[in-house]
């Protein structure tokens, strides 16, 4: 899951702002002064996670995590957040945000950063989901 902020309540819990699949943006290029994605685990075990975001060409990375382990107890879950700051957006394309678990992938999610003129990114964007 993609957002602009996520924060540890008193109970434990977390709250997520800003909530998006896509953005939309006036102009490139663009930074994101925050961006956080959001991940949920179940199983059990010990694992090192890492995020990475690629270009539309998949051919550059715009921004990658530093390694963080988590530990999910037996019957469990665990939430795991990689925060990403000042990240840059050059160009207009369905961007790859790739979750790696112990250093193999493990999921890709695409993330659209369209022009308001592109509604053809779109219908694009909605397939692919």
């Amino acid at each position: 899951m993609f957002c602009e902020d996520v924060r540890v309540e008193a109970s434990g819990h977390l709250s997520l702002m800003g909530v998006f699949h896509q953005l939309v943006v006036p102009q490139l290029p663009v930074t994101m002064i925050k961006m956080a994605v959001l991940s949920h685990w179940s199983g059990e075990g010990q694992y090192l996670s890492e995020v990475r975001i690629l270009t539309p060409d998949r051919l550059q990375t715009v921004a990658v995590s530093q390694p963080t382990g988590f530990t999910i107890p037996p019957g469990g879950y665990t939430d795991n957040v990689t925060v990403f700051l000042n990240t840059v957006f050059h160009q207009p394309g369905l961007y790859v945000v790739q979750t790696l678990i112990n250093s193999s992938l493990f999921a890709e999610k695409i993330m659209p950063i369209l022009l308001p003129e592109q509604p053809g990114l779109l219908t694009q964007s909605e397939q692919v989901n």
